[in-house]
């Protein structure tokens, strides 16, 4: 692959334009206002599928990736792809290479059509023997055990491979074919002393196709009791097992068309499922989703289906640890269904993806044979990613036990690390709370433990240094207001209801004074101390999605919604602490005491006790500034 295929390949355009102009969503495309010419309506469009943009107004450009950045930043090409490069971690060659690479490109362009050739004539090869050969029969039978039409049969070509050593190699020899391009294909296998014999023999042949439709390789079923009972194409120049989707070919217009795809496990999930009517199904080629195939997904649609059965979609399948987005590591796999790496994918690709779950021992393919409305029911059930974890996780532990909540929260929050949106992060931590039948100060507290004692689940090992646990001590709602009204000083005017006891942190509170006072964020820098200077410096650079980053109005109720989730947690707080507190005065006064009663005297005391507590932080901030004076 060219380095600039790769790089086009890693870089998403929708991902790209947005974060230079505000995009939104128009039928299967996106749209928003051209940044090349002046004008109040939108004529700038952005197309996934092609991964291209242009302008259908006073510009009438258009063009990828490179050439919205070289007209955008006005820079030439080579200084774009050194840019997009380092954006893609794609290495570059030393000057001077393009020409070579050019030359390279098209003699792999030639390679892969001959292939490509090759594998046609091979896909039709072994679908003739499977329909017509008197040695078909016993994959026929097989077939039609597993309830497939022969309108499915011939849809997809299935094959077979003859029981002989050579059949498939003097076919395609004599065809005029090479037998150095037989073995590069992977059809045929060179022996150690000279010679060559065909790799797949007794086998029920899956020809699997790239998007366009090419035959890039083979699956394999044995038909007796050879091992491994399933074989596949080795890596060749137009076959990557782990950028390939069984099916995508067929897929691609009812992806598009429902707006999202189902993915399965096995070959004949896809064949049922596709004969039964479902065409957004594809097979990930095994148990595994990588980030190639992930890549071919989201150029389609961004509601991603898991259909797992139910010893996959287990406890310990998800919650086994990895990091999925290292793209310092070659191979870049996800194991489904890793909790983890999919929320991470979510957010990556604002995408939402559920999980089918599947009765016991029964796979897809079974399911919609036997039951086309419970399959039906099922897809309609499905649960988001983080939604079943929880589910998963929760209904496996006693939640009056103190051990089993820790077992859960161990579990549950590095997948809830993986959320980006802080929002939607603090929304379900609250949610753990309550699943454990805790309160959110409680938890909190929990976390801030297992962070001081270096109690960190295998899962986050591999992650590369994360702030996930330093935000929930520091609470991540707390910080992103902060973030919000420091980067964006007009957001000032709407800090009527923020006061400083909203920020139950001291380092969040303190700044907030010391904002108040000054609200000059350079002079602000320089009377700080190191700890909350540094503090500072990272809210200063957090960074926010490009439509936030456009949108005075979403920044304004972002920030709004911060205000009423503080105000919420403050009251959350004082509710739970004068709870405690009356908890224990009933332990010293008796059964008498007052409980319940929510203007009581020693609720409203802890009230007056928290809001004093935030003015004497005041008056010490203010007596210190004096003294620096």
């Amino acid at each position: 692959m060219s380095v600039i295929s790769e790089i086009k390949q890693r870089i998403d355009i929708v991902e790209l334009v947005s974060e230079y102009i505000p995009l939104q969503k128009a039928g299967r495309n996106f749209k928003g206002l051209c940044p090349f010419h002046s004008e109040k309506h939108p004529s700038f469009f952005v197309f996934p599928e092609q991964q291209t943009w242009h302008c259908f107004g006073a510009c009438g450009s258009g063009g990828d990736v490179f050439s919205f950045l070289m007209k955008k930043l006005g820079l030439d090409f080579s200084q774009v792809l050194r840019l997009l490069a380092q954006k893609a971690d794609v290495t570059l060659g030393p000057p001077g290479t393009l020409e070579k690479r050019k030359e390279e490109e098209d003699d792999g362009r030639i390679e892969k059509e001959k292939l490509f050739r090759i594998n046609e004539a091979a896909a039709e090869f072994y679908h003739h023997l499977l329909l017509n050969a008197e040695e078909g029969k016993i994959a026929k039978g097989y077939l039609a055990k597993r309830k497939l039409t022969s309108e499915t049969i011939k849809e997809f070509r299935l094959g077979l491979s003859p029981d002989s050593w050579e059949a498939a190699k003097k076919y395609l020899i004599n065809k005029g074919y090479e037998e150095r391009d037989l073995i590069s294909g992977g059809l045929i296998i060179e022996k150690e002393g000279g010679g060559s014999y065909d790799r797949f023999r007794n086998r029920l042949m899956f020809p699997i196709c790239d998007i366009q439709g090419h035959v890039t390789g083979f699956g394999a079923r044995a038909l007796d009791d050879s091992l491994p009972k399933y074989l596949n194409s080795p890596q060749t120049i137009v076959f990557d097992k782990g950028g390939t989707l069984y099916g995508i070919d067929k897929a691609i217009v009812a992806a598009r068309k429902k707006n999202s795809l189902i993915i399965v496990e096995g070959y004949m999930d896809v064949l049922l499922l596709h004969q039964f009517g479902w065409q957004n199904v594809v097979a990930s080629m095994g148990t595994s989703l990588t980030e190639k195939q992930v890549d071919i997904i989201k150029k389609l649609t961004r509601n991603i289906l898991l259909a797992l059965d139910a010893d996959a979609a287990g406890e310990e399948a998800i919650l086994r640890g990895m990091e999925v987005i290292n793209r310092s590591g070659d191979k870049k796999v996800i194991p489904v269904p890793l909790c983890s790496g999919l929320v991470r994918y979510e957010g990556i690709l604002d995408a939402e993806i559920k999980v089918i779950t599947l009765p016991l021992n029964k796979d897809p393919d079974e399911v919609v044979s036997e039951n086309p409305n419970l399959w039906q029911n099922l897809v309609g059930q499905a649960l988001p990613i983080l939604d079943f974890a929880f589910h998963t996780v929760v209904s496996k532990v006693d939640t009056d036990k103190a051990k089993d909540k820790s077992l859960a929260i161990q579990k549950l929050l590095p997948l809830i690390e993986e959320i980006k949106d802080p929002l939607r992060q603090a929304q379900y931590v609250q949610k753990l709370a309550h699943e454990l039948k805790l309160s959110e100060p409680i938890l909190l507290a929990y976390i801030r433990k297992a962070k001081s004692s270096g109690m960190k689940q295998k899962t986050t090992e591999l992650a590369e240094k994360s702030r996930f646990s330093r935000h929930l001590a520091s609470s991540v709602v707390e910080e992103y207001c902060l973030a919000l009204l420091f980067q964006y000083p007009e957001l000032h005017e709407l800090t009527r209801e923020l006061l400083p006891e909203h920020f139950q942190h001291t380092e969040n509170r303190e700044l907030f004074i010391q904002w108040q006072n000054c609200q000059d964020i350079s002079h602000l820098q320089g009377e700080l101390d190191t700890t909350l200077s540094e503090h500072l410096y990272y809210l200063l650079n957090k960074r926010f999605p490009p439509p936030l980053q456009q949108s005075a109005k979403k920044r304004e109720f972002d920030f709004q919604a911060c205000v009423l989730r503080l105000q919420e947690e403050l009251s959350r707080t004082l509710q739970t602490a004068k709870k405690l507190t009356l908890e224990l005065t009933r332990e010293k006064e008796g059964s008498n005491a007052e409980l319940t009663n929510p203007e009581s005297s020693s609720g409203q005391q802890l009230k007056e006790t928290f809001y004093r507590e935030a003015k004497e932080i005041k008056q010490w901030t203010q007596s210190r500034e004096k003294t620096r004076n």
